[in-house]
Protein backbone atom coordinates (compact mmCIF):
# COMPACT_ATOMS: atom_id res chain seq x y z
CA UNK A 1 0.00 0.00 0.00
CA UNK A 2 1.64 3.31 -1.04
CA UNK A 3 0.64 5.38 2.34
CA UNK A 4 2.04 2.74 4.26
CA UNK A 5 5.32 2.81 2.46
CA UNK A 6 5.61 6.41 2.39
CA UNK A 7 5.46 5.87 6.23
CA UNK A 8 8.26 3.32 6.36
CA UNK A 9 10.51 5.99 4.14
CA UNK A 10 9.61 8.43 6.41
CA UNK A 11 7.50 10.58 4.52
CA UNK A 12 4.84 12.41 5.88
CA UNK A 13 5.31 15.78 3.68
CA UNK A 14 6.29 14.79 0.02
CA UNK A 15 6.78 16.27 -2.83
CA UNK A 16 5.29 14.80 -6.46
CA UNK A 17 9.30 14.29 -7.47
CA UNK A 18 9.64 12.19 -4.08
CA UNK A 19 6.47 10.43 -5.05
CA UNK A 20 7.90 9.69 -8.48
CA UNK A 21 11.63 8.28 -7.24
CA UNK A 22 9.60 6.21 -4.53
CA UNK A 23 7.92 4.41 -6.26
CA UNK A 24 9.95 4.31 -9.85
CA UNK A 25 6.87 5.87 -11.73
CA UNK A 26 6.37 8.45 -14.37
CA UNK A 27 5.71 12.50 -13.61
CA UNK A 28 1.95 12.04 -15.26
CA UNK A 29 1.68 8.55 -13.37
CA UNK A 30 2.52 10.61 -10.27
CA UNK A 31 0.37 13.55 -10.75
CA UNK A 32 -2.91 11.27 -11.86
CA UNK A 33 -2.06 9.27 -8.18
CA UNK A 34 -1.91 12.41 -6.34
CA UNK A 35 -4.67 14.44 -7.77
CA UNK A 36 -7.05 11.13 -7.16
CA UNK A 37 -6.07 10.23 -3.53
CA UNK A 38 -6.37 13.48 -2.82
CA UNK A 39 -9.51 13.37 -3.61
CA UNK A 40 -10.20 10.35 -1.48
CA UNK A 41 -8.80 12.14 1.43
CA UNK A 42 -5.71 10.10 1.51
CA UNK A 43 -3.34 13.20 1.00
CA UNK A 44 -3.47 16.50 2.14
CA UNK A 45 -2.50 19.23 -0.47
CA UNK A 46 -0.58 21.62 1.31
CA UNK A 47 0.31 23.88 -1.28
CA UNK A 48 0.77 23.38 -4.64
CA UNK A 49 3.57 20.35 -5.16
CA UNK A 50 3.54 19.35 -1.35
CA UNK A 51 1.45 16.95 0.52
CA UNK A 52 0.93 15.32 3.27
CA UNK A 53 0.03 12.03 4.28
CA UNK A 54 -3.86 12.70 5.87
CA UNK A 55 -3.95 9.11 7.80
CA UNK A 56 -0.60 10.48 9.96
CA UNK A 57 -0.60 13.79 10.03
CA UNK A 58 2.77 15.59 10.30
CA UNK A 59 3.26 18.00 13.47
CA UNK A 60 2.52 21.27 12.36
CA UNK A 61 5.63 23.24 13.33
CA UNK A 62 7.21 20.37 11.00
CA UNK A 63 4.34 21.21 8.24
CA UNK A 64 5.36 25.29 9.00
CA UNK A 65 8.26 24.74 8.23
CA UNK A 66 7.99 22.92 4.88
CA UNK A 67 5.24 24.86 3.57
CA UNK A 68 7.42 27.87 3.10
CA UNK A 69 11.13 27.52 3.61
CA UNK A 70 13.36 28.70 4.68
CA UNK A 71 11.19 29.61 7.73
CA UNK A 72 11.25 29.08 11.56
CA UNK A 73 8.06 29.33 13.96
CA UNK A 74 7.92 32.53 15.66
CA UNK A 75 5.84 35.71 16.72
CA UNK A 76 2.22 34.29 18.48
CA UNK A 77 3.05 30.64 18.02
CA UNK A 78 6.49 30.72 19.28
CA UNK A 79 5.29 33.21 22.09
CA UNK A 80 2.44 30.58 23.18
CA UNK A 81 4.76 28.01 22.90
CA UNK A 82 7.08 29.39 25.43
CA UNK A 83 4.06 30.70 27.58
CA UNK A 84 5.34 34.47 27.35
CA UNK A 85 1.92 35.45 26.33
CA UNK A 86 -0.91 33.22 27.97
CA UNK A 87 -3.35 33.23 24.55
CA UNK A 88 -3.31 30.05 22.90
CA UNK A 89 -3.26 30.76 19.24
CA UNK A 90 -5.26 29.42 16.64
CA UNK A 91 -2.63 29.91 13.35
CA UNK A 92 0.96 28.82 12.45
CA UNK A 93 2.71 32.15 12.58
CA UNK A 94 6.51 31.76 10.84
CA UNK A 95 9.33 34.36 10.02
CA UNK A 96 10.76 33.90 6.36
CA UNK A 97 13.61 36.30 4.62
CA UNK A 98 11.01 35.74 1.38
CA UNK A 99 7.90 37.52 0.58
CA UNK A 100 5.09 37.30 2.87
CA UNK A 101 2.80 34.45 2.05
CA UNK A 102 0.02 32.71 3.67
CA UNK A 103 -1.43 28.91 3.22
CA UNK A 104 -4.20 27.13 4.51
CA UNK A 105 -3.75 23.23 5.29
CA UNK A 106 -5.07 21.09 8.07
CA UNK A 107 -8.26 23.36 8.37
CA UNK A 108 -5.08 26.04 10.02
CA UNK A 109 -3.94 28.99 8.81
CA UNK A 110 0.12 28.74 8.29
CA UNK A 111 1.07 33.05 7.40
CA UNK A 112 4.46 33.84 6.89
CA UNK A 113 6.29 37.72 7.82
CA UNK A 114 8.96 38.57 5.89
CA UNK A 115 11.99 40.12 7.85
CA UNK A 116 15.53 41.18 6.68
CA UNK A 117 18.19 38.64 6.01
CA UNK A 118 20.57 40.27 8.80
CA UNK A 119 17.83 39.47 11.57
CA UNK A 120 17.05 35.68 10.25
CA UNK A 121 18.56 34.06 13.38
CA UNK A 122 18.00 33.65 16.17
CA UNK A 123 15.93 29.81 15.88
CA UNK A 124 16.88 26.24 17.14
CA UNK A 125 15.79 22.89 16.08
CA UNK A 126 13.04 21.09 18.70
CA UNK A 127 12.20 16.78 18.10
CA UNK A 128 8.88 16.14 18.68
CA UNK A 129 7.46 12.60 17.95
CA UNK A 130 10.00 11.60 14.86
CA UNK A 131 9.91 15.14 13.10
CA UNK A 132 12.63 17.99 13.67
CA UNK A 133 11.53 21.83 13.30
CA UNK A 134 12.93 25.14 13.49
CA UNK A 135 11.18 27.76 16.43
CA UNK A 136 12.45 30.82 17.77
CA UNK A 137 14.49 30.70 20.97
CA UNK A 138 12.23 32.58 23.25
CA UNK A 139 14.34 36.06 23.05
CA UNK A 140 14.10 35.93 19.31
CA UNK A 141 10.02 35.14 18.96
CA UNK A 142 9.97 38.00 21.17
CA UNK A 143 12.21 40.28 19.09
CA UNK A 144 10.64 39.23 15.85
CA UNK A 145 6.95 40.47 17.85
CA UNK A 146 8.64 43.85 18.76
CA UNK A 147 10.46 44.45 15.54
CA UNK A 148 6.70 43.64 14.13
CA UNK A 149 5.05 46.45 16.74
CA UNK A 150 7.63 49.40 16.46
CA UNK A 151 6.37 48.73 12.51
CA UNK A 152 3.02 48.72 13.24
CA UNK A 153 1.93 45.57 12.11
CA UNK A 154 1.29 44.77 15.18
CA UNK A 155 -0.45 45.84 18.66
CA UNK A 156 1.39 45.91 21.64
CA UNK A 157 0.47 42.94 24.06
CA UNK A 158 0.69 44.30 28.17
CA UNK A 159 0.23 40.42 29.12
CA UNK A 160 4.13 39.07 28.13
CA UNK A 161 5.23 36.90 31.13
CA UNK A 162 9.19 37.64 30.55
CA UNK A 163 10.52 36.34 33.77
CA UNK A 164 12.22 33.80 31.75
CA UNK A 165 13.49 35.91 28.95
CA UNK A 166 17.32 37.23 29.15
CA UNK A 167 17.04 41.08 28.46
CA UNK A 168 21.06 40.85 27.54
CA UNK A 169 20.00 38.26 24.69
CA UNK A 170 16.82 40.19 23.51
CA UNK A 171 19.15 42.91 22.64
CA UNK A 172 21.26 41.56 21.12
CA UNK A 173 18.47 40.15 18.66
CA UNK A 174 16.87 43.43 18.57
CA UNK A 175 20.44 44.25 17.22
CA UNK A 176 19.64 42.70 14.27
CA UNK A 177 17.13 44.78 12.63
CA UNK A 178 19.29 47.69 12.84
CA UNK A 179 16.82 50.20 14.26
CA UNK A 180 17.87 51.61 17.46
CA UNK A 181 14.16 52.96 19.00
CA UNK A 182 13.66 48.86 19.54
CA UNK A 183 15.74 48.90 22.54
CA UNK A 184 12.88 51.20 24.38
CA UNK A 185 10.77 48.22 24.10
CA UNK A 186 12.88 46.56 26.74
CA UNK A 187 12.21 49.26 29.46
CA UNK A 188 8.72 48.27 28.58
CA UNK A 189 8.71 44.75 29.57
Amino acid sequence: MVQTELKNKGFSVFTPKEFAQIFDVSDLATQQFIHTHTQKNFFTKLRNGLYALEEKRPNLYFAANKIYSPSYVSLETALSYYGIIPETVYSITSITPKAKREFEAFGMSFSYTSIKKEAFQGYTVKKENDKTFFIAEPEKALADYLYLVALGKKSWNDRFETKNISKEKLAQYLDFFGRPKLKTFIAKL
